[in-house]
């Protein structure tokens, strides 16, 4: 058994502190029909904490799943949610793609918790090659695994401290939404007439078309995952008005100068899924050079007539997504949007170029607090990983 040199605190195997499964049961059959049945999407990768509480009969669960009880660490095995790990306050079962971890009576569930969200396990899981066309934990990998185990006295003093920090990201996560909630408000005041009351003074409204000239397809370039290329945003890099740049692809085809982004281009979601269709942003040269894949068009507005940030949130608006939703086709899985039908649209707004600025301010206000809140969370967060590896080394 290796130690520790700092505390003298033994360096356990994982397979060692914990018993896992042997048998499956049948959530179709009482009394797990009425119980909770935890799946991976319920739960939330980086706090591990769980999202959603459905019975088995709600999820309509097919047989073959694990017995779960309070104390338990239900971790996902299935990749990529392998970072799904969440310490079990009921009774009931989980999904066979994951496994109740049982600790062992010199374990505490909350601290095996700690660890497995920790950045040790989620490197080691990330090294590990799946031995079938599905990539997954088994158990011989967890059996790989080894990691500092201090007296129970000593895991409950890191697990108070690891939920003293949870309690300060759970108090900012709900400033954040209550934010949100704020922004959507100043969002539905400012668009007074959308919801079918009359255009107050100084505002028009026109077709779409009237006031955006043209609508242009991107790309049908092969994309690659090779950084050579030329950035290439799709269907999944719009979200909340901004391009979201974390899994982007690249086109290693030579794209037209014409076809590239510039500042100030406004993109539609053509084709997606029927709640994510109709998701819009704005270009803010975020990265040098980009250009849009077909799935997204480009319609930018006149600009002596709308400015881009307000056609933004015009398309964002909850009532403008539902006539986008009403106007789609159904594809194969998917749902399309046809420009054409787009412009079509009536647009309410005002005439005035300064008022439309104002109403913009406004909201962007709200989203400098709610990029503030952001980032304090982010500080937390890492201010806690950091100081659960200090305590997990005895260097603090």
């Amino acid at each position: 058994m290796r130690t520790d040199a700092a505390r003298d605190w033994p360096t356990r195997c994982l397979m060692d502190v914990v018993s896992l499964p042997t048998g499956q049961v049948d959530p179709r059959v009482e009394p797990y029909r009425s119980g909770i049945l935890l799946a991976p999407d319920h739960v939330e990768s980086a706090t591990g904490r769980i999202l959603k509480r459905e019975t088995a009969a709600e999820q309509g669960a097919a047989s073959g799943k694990y017995l779960v009880r309070p104390g338990d660490v239900v971790f996902s095995k299935i990749r990529p949610a392998l970072r799904k790990v969440a310490l079990a306050d009921f009774s009931g079962v989980c999904s066979a793609d994951m496994y109740p971890l049982r600790p062992k009576e010199d374990i505490l569930g909350g601290f095996l918790a700690t660890v497995l969200l920790g950045e040790r396990f989620s490197a080691y899981v990330a090294s590990i090659s799946g031995r079938t066309g599905i990539p997954k934990v088994n158990r011989a990998d967890l059996a790989g695994f080894f990691f500092v185990v201090p007296p129970l006295s000593e895991q409950r003093r890191i697990v108070e401290v690891v939920d003293a920090f949870s309690a300060q990201e759970r108090a900012i996560e709900m400033s954040i939404q209550k934010l949100r909630s704020a922004r959507q408000g100043a969002l539905l005041a400012a668009m007074p007439s959308i919801e079918g009351g009359d255009l107050p003074r100084g505002w028009t409204r026109v077709p779409l078309k009237d006031v955006v000239p043209k609508a242009e397809y991107g790309i049908s370039n092969a994309l690659d995952q090779d950084p050579r290329g030329v950035p290439v945003l799709r269907m999944n890099n719009l979200s909340n008005g901004r391009p979201e740049l974390s899994d982007l692809r690249y086109s290693s085809m030579p794209i037209p100068v014409e076809l590239e982004l510039r500042r100030g281009d406004v993109l539609f979601n053509r084709t997606n899924s029927i709640d994510h269709v109709g998701k819009s942003g704005m270009w803010r040269s975020e990265i040098p050079r980009a250009a849009f894949a077909s799935y997204l068009v480009r319609i930018n507005p006149d600009e002596t007539r709308l400015i881009p940030e307000y056609l933004v949130e015009w398309l964002m608006h909850p009532l403008i997504r539902q006539r986008v939703k009403s106007i789609s086709t159904v594809a194969v899985q998917q749902v399309n949007v046809n420009p054409t039908r787009l412009r079509e649209l009536e647009i309410d707004m005002p005439v005035d170029l300064v008022e439309q600025r104002r109403i913009i301010d406004l909201l962007y206000s709200c989203d400098g607090q709610i990029q503030s809140e952001h980032a304090e969370l982010k500080k937390i967060r890492m201010l806690k990983l950091g100081l659960v590896d200090d305590l997990l080394t005895g260097s603090s």
